[in-house]
């Protein structure tokens, strides 16, 4: 057994046998900045009461050197992830003394040298169960705990955790900081961050009520931060959740910062908020960049009461965090701060993940069923998130937005600092809502799937006709096309349940059946429909309308009822006129995708011309200095590293010779140089320069993906072998050799490693991270002209690690949709 993947049956187990009081954790990080030194003194003690002689504690590190147990010292029983406790009384004081490793993967504590100024930069990430290489502790959501963190680091660092100090002794060239104990909190949300970070400062107030915040970033990035929009966003969802939950902000301070190699977009620790650097720009970035960061600075802030307040008790119902969330980042950016369309992104973009997700054979309930570790990890996804959300939108729906929220104030307050499950929050909703959620729950929680929902209309009369019938409340929206603008004349609000909803519906030029999107369903777009968009999307004035039809385009193609062709011919006709950036940087995306996965291979060369043809048109026909202008000329950079036509226009660029008002910042020139890398058109010599110009943490990762992109078969096959096999590869470092030797489609190129692959990833995920494991299985995966290999992998992996097998039946299920596609033709 794999004593690292814990089971949700011995985790229930554990809690129901052992009461946990406090945790006192003390970490030795002065050596840090020593880049030979693997590893770091942690020292845990734990009390707590058991009604059991024997447990164990979880912890993933270098060395255990001492396990004292109420105050004797014991033989040490380590197996690399477990620490076996024996001989307990019913109250027990348990002490730890190991070893843990810095991490190169973003896992545990991750460990950051900048180039840039040579400074050394620490944080935690532990979600789901990455805290025990950090710490010895009972890794699993429903031991909380009062934890304190006593942190000894280097002088003149910052040192913060979940709370504030409580005491600093400082000493020659090193710091002691103890921050106050937490409330009671789960061991993954947990954090340490340490490290010369750059501080900016603010308050929130409300009454009595005062929270310090803080955002911090390294010092090389400092005068990249835009602090004022971000306390500005953390301020006004402070407000927003504070009057929604009718429970004040309980965790104290409020930090917020962003940090290199993150292999998430955040993580909701407790006052101390960790974000990618992603959210940072070195140049420009456009209004629906700023959206985004918004989004997630107030996802992560609803956290703070759905998952950290109250908690799930298994990662079953991680949806009881996530897709609420999700929800809420997206209805308070919409009536909280300047980003009103947040559901327009919603609808065009976020909901593309979960019906994407839903329709892969490993789909899944919301309410997952999650037996270890492994799976838990992996659920984190589409469904969990997007559809969870879209979910909950139809369920406000459902109940009335006022239900909706005293619901969750009710769940607070009978739940906080405690662990709950579905019916828990189910029981406060049904008696706010006069409603028995019961099937609500059974229909859109419960089972897994799509709905998908078309238009049929006979002489006259209209019916709706679904696919895997659901119950849905939804508006049906009638648009004609007048005086060169499509607005909507009429719409009708009603409830289908069943296979067949008939109705009166006037004659319209197009017809929205989730109008306004309250439902989470694939909605067709009729013959009349698709024909009027066709010749005038770019007309329909309404954007959230817009991004119905945006998503019915792309839901059509996938599935194959637009031919792709179809498809990307209106994406060059109408997207140069998207006014909103989020549809448009979604759409730019799809066409991308398409291009790549959906298309003829012998049509291939004609389609990609037009597509660079189209993007280098539209960067020059957009306004100077616009967000549209600078989401084009990213588009350009991409279609250039599989075309090679307008290499001079490209070089240009870096030259110098740059449309008005574009600002190509060092992260669009990375983008532009590795396309001509790609094609042959630059060479090793020009990535140097580029280095040099660009010499920071990002720069590197760029340079080493652009090395790997030369179309050089030699190159490509040391990008393969760097990826399986050097270990000393960060996260970010992994993820340029995979983007590397995948650059350009090239298969003529890679098609020798295909069978490789398939012998290399079993040993890779037993032997890697979970992290690390799952890159190098999704991100090198062959995109071959056969199922032949993946279908004999698994005919012969049966007993592999279910997650592991899930993971390659996902990537078949991509390949075998890309490869019916290329040989099929819609509308």
């Amino acid at each position: 057994m794999d004593t690292a993947n814990l089971s949700r049956h011995e985790t229930a187990a554990r809690s129901a046998a052992v009461t946990v009081r406090s945790i006192r954790v003390e970490l030795d990080l002065t050596g840090a900045p020593e880049r030979a030194r693997s590893g770091f003194p942690t020292t845990t003690t734990l009390d707590f009461d058991a009604t059991v002689d024997a447990t164990w504690l979880d912890f993933i590190g270098e060395e255990v050197l001492a396990v004292v147990v109420n105050g004797e010292e014991r033989e040490i029983d380590y197996d690399g992830a477990r620490i076996a406790l024996t001989g307990l009384a019913a109250m027990n004081t348990v002490r730890i003394e190991a070893v843990g490793a810095y991490s190169r993967s973003g896992e545990g504590l991750h460990r950051f040298h900048d180039p840039a100024d040579d400074e050394t930069y620490l944080y935690t990430q532990y979600e789901p169960a990455d805290a025990r290489r950090v710490m010895a502790c009972f890794e699993q959501p429903d031991m909380k705990a009062a934890y304190t963190f006593v942190v000894d680091a280097p002088a003149g660092w910052e040192v913060l955790s979940n709370q504030a100090p409580s005491r600093i002794d400082n000493g020659l060239g090193v710091q002691r900081v103890e921050f106050a104990p937490t409330l009671p909190i789960s061991s993954y949300i947990t954090a340490v961050a340490a490290g010369p970070y750059t501080r900016v400062e603010g308050e929130w107030r409300r009454d009595e009520q005062r929270v310090p915040l803080g955002v911090f970033v390294r010092r090389s990035l400092a005068h990249h931060l835009d602090a004022d929009e971000i306390l500005e966003v953390t301020r006004q969802g402070l407000d927003f959740f504070t009057d929604a939950f009718a429970f004040p902000y309980p965790w104290g301070k409020y930090d917020q910062i962003f940090v290199p190699e993150y292999n998430l977009g955040a993580m909701e620790n407790p006052g101390l908020v960790t974000f990618t650097e992603a959210h940072i720009s070195r140049g420009a970035s456009t209004e629906a960049q700023r959206a985004a960061r918004a989004n997630t600075i107030l996802h992560e802030m609803a956290h703070m009461w759905f998952g950290d307040l109250v908690t799930m008790r298994w990662w079953d119902d991680l949806w009881l965090k996530e897709s609420f969330a999700d929800y809420m980042g997206a209805h308070a950016s919409a009536v909280a701060t300047r980003f009103h369309d947040a559901w327009v992104t919603f609808a065009g973009k976020r909901k593309s993940w979960a019906y994407t997700q839903d329709q892969l054979p490993t789909t899944h309930p919301i309410v997952a069923d999650i037996p270890d570790l492994e799976a838990a990890k992996l659920n984190f996804d589409g469904i969990t998130y997007a559809k969870g959300a879209a979910v909950l939108k139809q369920l406000v729906a459902f109940v009335g937005d006022d239900a909706f929220f005293e619901g969750g104030r009710r769940y607070f307050a009978a739940n906080a600092f405690g662990n709950t499950t579905l019916d828990d929050f189910l029981v406060e909703l049904s008696a706010v809502s006069d409603r028995d959620m019961r099937d609500w729950s059974a229909a859109w929680l419960q089972t897994s799937g799509v709905s998908t929902l078309r238009l049929e209309i006979d002489e006259g009369r209209a019916a709706v006709v679904q696919s895997d019938p659901r119950p849905h409340r939804l508006r049906i929206g009638s648009y004609d096309l007048v005086d060169g603008r499509i607005r909507r004349r009429d719409q009708v609000e009603l409830d289908i349940v069943g296979e067949r909803t008939e109705l009166d519906l006037p004659d319209a030029d197009l017809v929205l059946l989730n109008d306004d999107d309250l439902t989470y369903a694939k909605a067709l777009l009729d013959e009349r429909s698709l024909r009027t968009v066709e010749a005038s999307l770019s007309a329909v004035e309404d954007p959230l309308a817009r991004a119905l039809v945006w998503s019915a385009l792309w839901n059509a193609t996938r599935d194959g009822d637009i031919d792709v062709a179809r498809y990307l011919a209106i994406v060059r006709a109408h997207a140069p006129a998207e006014g909103n950036g989020g549809l448009l940087s979604a759409t730019l995306v799809n066409a991308a995708y398409a291009l790549q996965h959906f298309v003829d291979d012998a049509r291939r060369p004609v389609e990609q011309r037009a597509w660079t043809d189209a993007t280098w048109q539209a960067l020059h026909s957009a306004d100077a200095g616009s967000d549209a202008q600078l989401s084009w000329a990213r588009a350009f950079a991409g279609a250039s590293a599989f075309d090679d036509s307008r290499g001079e226009e490209v070089r240009g660029i870096l030259d110098g010779r740059v449309p008005e008002g574009l600002v190509v910042d060092p992260d669009l020139r990375w983008q532009f140089l590795t396309a001509l890398v790609t094609t042959g058109q630059a060479d090793a010599d020009d990535v140097a320069a580029e280095l040099e110009r660009d010499d920071t943490g990002s720069g590197r990762s760029a340079a080493r993906g652009a090395l790997a992109a030369r179309p050089d078969p030699a190159v490509r096959a040391a990008a393969w072998t760097a990826a399986w096999t050097d270990e000393s590869l960060t996260n970010d470092h992994l993820d340029a050799e995979i983007a590397g030797f995948r650059a350009g489609g090239r298969r003529d190129l890679v098609e020798r490693f295909d069978e490789d692959y398939f012998l290399r990833i079993r040993g890779a995920w037993e032997s890697r991270s979970i992290e690390l494991a799952r890159r190098l299985v999704v991100g090198l995966f062959p995109e071959s002209g056969s199922l032949d290999l993946v279908d004999a992998w698994l005919e012969g992996n049966r007993d592999a690690a279910p997650a592991l097998r899930r993971l390659v039946i996902e990537q078949r299920d991509h390949l075998s949709r890309s490869l019916r596609l290329r040989g099929g033709a819609g509308r």
